[in-house]
């Protein structure tokens, strides 16, 4: 009886001991060709930080989707759907002249057994369709153990218990030199409060962990191609992404993820050291924000809603540096839809609203198309940063009252205008964080988004019902 008492106590300790956490490197190149190529399995310094009752996606987020499997008998040991650079790269002008390749990675827990790992990736018609697949073994002697040099000190911004029970949320500091940590600190600290004090975030504070680094650079600040300042970063951040001046992402994931694998994560924010406006979020990699602006904390909450909950851009005025245009197939993102009268939040539209819903589009059209225009000059003509903030500032002051005084301003309906498109393209509510930059909360069909999500890392977490 002693002996199988044992045996039951050390089976349970065993059980309690999480996993490794395994990245596999991979190349993406995509344009007029499309491949994937593998390139080496990392077995990262810390343990698995996710929830092991929550392995498989069930959100069907992602232009992309992964799934580990069990070699011999294919049982489902871990799936996710996500986007990438290389996914966004893909639907610009360039992309159709030539290729280009990117580093991308996917982690998991580290299999017991030898593993496939699928790629699919969506089709015309929004379909999951399997690309890629490569063959691993968690025994292969060319797996990278060694830890990568430590980055500095680990901060601790929110602590709400053990990493496999919440959301883990990493903040990392980009462009900030040693003397600039302080500055990094307290701006992590100021973002991440303002973020926990949007609905739904605000109600389920309780069920994020956030952890922030801050690599040291060698001169402050990240590159900007288009004023000719270009900066060895750390992370590798930088403007202009793809053309469009006020996109910040990085294309050096090696360099963010070794960064990165010193924190237990499964979200990451990229703070960047900039007081030009800016920013990015690729849903399932990362977000970024030039934390020195007057709008970041827009901006972080606007691009952590991209990154967290594959939320879609609701504006569509605004220059971008993505092809529209096409037939309107379904958006998997789950808060725009091609379909008015059968949108995705059909549980969730107001009593007697009509479908589509009226709303004051073309004055907002009109007064866009001024603002934009002078926005254009004033970059053109590069103009100090507080011009282009008071101009952002009448901006949102106009689009407030004019959003904010409509028949259905407070109306959960089907609006005609998301997706980058004026046309063919649907959002919840008339106003969002996803469409303007309004002091306005996230929209009914964002929200019920964010708290799936939420319920996929910090599973059996209810929080109170969240105000609309």
């Amino acid at each position: 009886m002693r002996a199988l008492l044992m045996i039951l106590v050390s089976s349970l300790l065993a059980l309690a001991v999480p996993p490794r956490t395994l990245r596999v490197d991979y190349h993406h190149t995509v344009g007029t060709v499309e491949v994937f190529a593998f390139e080496r399995m990392v077995l990262e310094p810390l343990p698995w930080p996710g929830p092991e009752q929550r392995a498989a996606d069930y959100t069907g987020l992602g232009k992309y989707r992964f799934e580990v499997l069990e070699r011999d008998n294919r049982k489902l040991l871990y799936s996710r759907g996500f986007a990438s650079v290389a996914g966004e790269w893909e639907t610009t002008a360039e992309a159709r002249r030539s290729a280009r390749t990117f580093e991308e990675s996917l982690r998991f827990p580290l299999p017991a057994r030898p593993f496939r790992v699928v790629l699919s990736k969506r089709d015309a018609r929004n379909r999951f369709q399997e690309v890629w697949t490569v063959d691993l073994d968690p025994t292969d002697r060319t797996i990278q153990s060694a830890p990568p040099p430590r980055p500095g000190d680990l901060i601790e911004i929110l602590n709400s218990g053990e990493p496999s029970s919440k959301v883990d949320l990493l903040i990392l500091g980009d462009g900030y030199t040693a003397a600039e940590r302080g500055l990094f600190e307290r701006q992590a600290r100021r973002l991440v409060d303002l973020l926990f004090q949007e609905s739904p975030f605000r109600e389920h504070r309780g069920d994020f962990n956030v952890w922030a680094l801050c690599p040291p650079a060698a001169a402050s600040g990240i590159s900007r191609p288009s004023t000719g300042v270009q900066r060895r970063s750390p992370l590798g951040c930088s403007y202009d992404f793809f053309g469009s001046e006020r996109y910040i992402l990085t294309a050096e994931n090696r360099a963010w993820r070794d960064v990165a694998s010193w924190a237990p994560y499964e979200f990451v924010e990229i703070l960047v050291n900039g007081q030009t406006y800016g920013g990015g979020g690729i849903f399932g990699a990362f977000g970024t924000v030039a934390a020195g602006n007057a709008f970041a904390p827009y901006v972080f909450v606007h691009e952590f809603g991209h990154h967290f909950a594959g939320l879609a851009d609701e504006y569509y005025m605004a220059e971008v540096a993505y092809e529209t245009g096409g037939a309107r197939v379904e958006p998997w993102e789950p808060n725009v839809t091609a379909d008015p009268r059968k949108p995705k939040w059909a549980d969730l539209l107001s009593a007697g609203v009509p479908l589509p819903t009226p709303w004051q589009k073309q004055a907002f059209e009109d007064h866009a198309k001024a603002a934009g225009a002078l926005r254009k000059r004033i970059r053109a003509e590069n103009r100090p940063e507080s011009e282009m903030e008071a101009h952002m500032d009448a901006t949102q002051a106009f689009e407030t009252r004019l959003l904010g005084n409509d028949l259905h301003s407070t109306a959960v309906g089907a609006f005609e205008g998301a997706n980058y498109e004026a046309t063919g393209y649907f959002r919840s509510q008339e106003d969002c964080i996803m469409f303007t930059r309004d002091r306005v909360p996230f929209c009914a069909a964002c929200k019920a988004a964010i708290r799936r999500s939420i319920n996929l890392y910090a599973p059996g977490t209810r929080g109170p019902a969240d105000p609309r």
